[in-house]
């Protein structure tokens, strides 16, 4: 019998390890350590919501879905102050397991002055960054949870210039696709921002947690094993499109080019049109597109202000990045 118990705590030990969420996020100099689900919560104090287990929501309706929890503030909450364009980097457990899938940020308004007291799951949200399908297949690219677990399991994005002074709720979002049906893994944090702009979020940014993802999205249904997953080179990213994306409208004819973020990639942005150049410059590569590595014979040049940089030994291919990513830029 003591066999057979052993034998059974071993088998969990991988399942165990295979699961987790953000644990600190930094501002700047400043350091926040996060919410410790498996300890009481009394007397606990976190810039993060309360989140109460490692293991995912499976279910794309769950109503914990907007901040892993029933959604409410702890009764010691705090809130880290930021300046909108500044840079906010979130930390999972080290090395994070899951290679493959999307990474997500969100945002969201409070009304008053403070997200204390606010129920998440009562807000709409925008969303401010994400990466799907950087390059190569579904089946084995590389993809923004690669790209996560890269830089040393952290995820670094900028708080929109634009958006208007505030509190509000960050929710960072990694999505496994190694098992159906996908992994869901949301963390939230309490932010005031200042310095902002003007440019409310548009009623088709705007979504709710439950209710931005449904169980038939493509991007959640998706087999990255089937036969069909070893040539598909896209992949529908879940979720609204980006904040201060223009709206969606039928295609007209044109002269001009248009210059739009992929939904493979990552985007911060919003799309634009210009018109054709008579001095070509080459070949430009968006933030995490592939630029060079082990028989690389595409583009290398990256779009400024990005640098073609190695990202890990582990994965033969460099990539347009900004900013300092474990390895020096080789171009």
């Amino acid at each position: 019998m003591f066999t057979q118990l052993i034998a059974l705590a071993v088998m969990a030990l991988p399942e165990a390890r295979a699961h987790g969420g953000v644990l600190s996020i930094s501002i700047g100099d400043a350091w926040y350590d996060g919410w410790q689900p498996y300890d009481s919560p009394v007397g606990q104090t976190s810039i993060i919501r309360p989140w109460s287990s490692y293991n995912p929501i499976t279910d794309a309706t769950d109503p914990t879905l907007s901040c892993n929890d029933d959604g409410a503030s702890p009764a010691l909450q705090l809130t880290a102050p930021i300046t909108a364009g500044e840079e906010i980097t979130a930390y999972w457990n080290q090395p994070w397991p899951h290679p493959y899938g999307p990474m997500l940020v969100y945002m969201a308004q409070c009304p008053g002055t403070t997200c204390t007291g606010v129920n998440s799951d009562t807000l709409e949200w925008f969303k401010i960054d994400e990466s799907g399908l950087i390059n190569g297949t579904v089946y084995d690219g590389f993809w923004g949870d690669g790209l996560m677990i890269a830089d040393n399991s952290s995820w670094t994005t900028t708080i929109p210039a634009t958006i208007p002074s505030g509190s509000y709720l960050i929710r960072f979002e990694t999505i496994a696709l190694h098992s159906l049906p996908a992994q869901f893994y949301p963390e939230c944090a309490q932010l005031d921002v200042s310095g902002g702009g003007t440019q409310a979020p548009a009623s088709y940014e705007l979504v709710t947690f439950p209710g931005a993802y449904s169980a038939t999205d493509p991007g959640l249904t998706i087999d990255i094993y089937s036969n069909e997953a070893q040539t598909e080179t896209t992949y529908p990213i879940p979720g609204p499109p980006l904040y201060g994306s223009p709206p969606v409208r039928s295609p007209k004819p044109s002269s001009t080019t248009s210059v739009a973020s992929s939904s493979t990639g990552s985007a911060t942005g919003t799309g634009t049109t210009t018109a054709p150049s008579s001095t070509p410059t080459g070949p430009t590569i968006p933030e995490y597109g592939q630029c060079g590595g082990t028989g690389w014979a595409g583009a290398t040049l990256c779009a400024s202000p990005f640098t073609c940089q190695v990202i890990n030994g582990t994965y033969s291919g460099s990539h347009c990045l900004t900013g300092y990513h474990a390895y020096a830029p080789i171009c």
